[in-house]
């Protein structure tokens, strides 16, 4: 079994947040692995409801903030709805994916967690203007 980081961080290497998931199969497809890192954001938001939720994409009805997104309601998400957002996300390069010091660009590319167990999660912000 098992154990992965997520960490985010910004275009220019700062990390913002990292957390880790234990008890894994050994090798995973990137898919699987957006899919187990929005469930984990969504369960952890949806434990304490609250007006912000930091994750991976913005909720539908959400407004984008510094380092989050703010909800217009005090509501639960729906994991499943985030994950097809994320995987949407991730196919126009709304972020991507570092698994170890290689760049994987393909939902179905196999992640051999045992040489590769830190994720880096780096968003693209669209620029005003252009």
């Amino acid at each position: 079994m098992a154990t992965v980081t997520f960490r985010d961080e910004t275009a220019t290497g700062k990390p913002v947040t990292e957390w880790e998931v234990t008890g894994l199969p050994d090798r995973m497809t990137v898919r699987e692995l957006i899919r187990l890192r929005v469930r984990e954001e969504v369960l952890r938001h949806n434990a304490r409801p609250g007006h912000r939720f930091n994750g991976l994409v913005r909720p539908d009805d959400a407004e984008t903030e510094l380092n989050g997104y703010r909800l217009r309601e005090l509501r639960r998400i729906d994991w499943e709805r985030q994950a097809e957002i994320a995987e949407r996300a991730f196919l126009a390069n709304g972020f991507f994916v570092l698994a170890g010091d290689r760049q994987v660009d393909d939902l179905d590319e196999v992640v051999d967690l045992g040489t590769d167990p830190d994720l880096v999660f780096i968003k693209l912000v669209a620029l005003v203007g252009g």
